[in-house]
């Protein structure tokens, strides 16, 4: 079963629970998905949706920073609900430790030595990344390893 196919199967699990927090999350993903599809005219497959998952994960955890510096803790909560769902459908996240590895991999392939190199590390290592690690996690570690 694809991602896209789980994705559809899983919300109308929800709708049968009546579970309308988790059925308005799968929806809103499964929108996100078909948008994509539209707008490029082409069938996504499971590391396309994966992106595209990562992605909503990635605007929660920033509108839940705006909504903590506005003390919106329900709304906090909210996001919160709804990362923890679509979380289901990325694959398991890496520690920041594993991560050291492959970008430490990264700097070797490519001969970096200093911050200048660090659009060629961050070129190598993302794609073997996504939706599996934070972006600005492997940020971080980059410039840490390339000082």
């Amino acid at each position: 079963m694809t991602l896209k196919e789980r994705l559809l199967s899983d919300m109308r699990t929800a709708m049968k629970e009546r579970d309308s927090f988790r059925k308005s999350v799968l929806t809103m993903a499964r929108a996100a998905v078909l948008q994509i599809e539209k707008d490029k005219r082409t069938e996504l497959d499971d590391r396309g949706v994966i992106e595209i998952i990562a992605r909503e994960v990635k605007s929660r955890k920033d509108a839940m920073e705006m909504f903590k510096q506005g003390e919106r803790q329900d709304l906090v909560d909210k996001n919160q609900k709804e990362i923890e769902i679509l979380r289901e459908y990325l694959p398991p996240q890496l520690s920041e430790d594993e991560i050291r590895v492959l970008v430490k991999q990264a700097i070797e392939r490519t001969g970096a030595g200093s911050i200048k190199d660090m659009g060629k590390v961050m070129g190598v290592v993302m794609p073997d990344l996504k939706g599996r690690a934070d972006g600005g996690t492997v940020n971080r570690l980059v410039k840490e390893l390339l000082q």
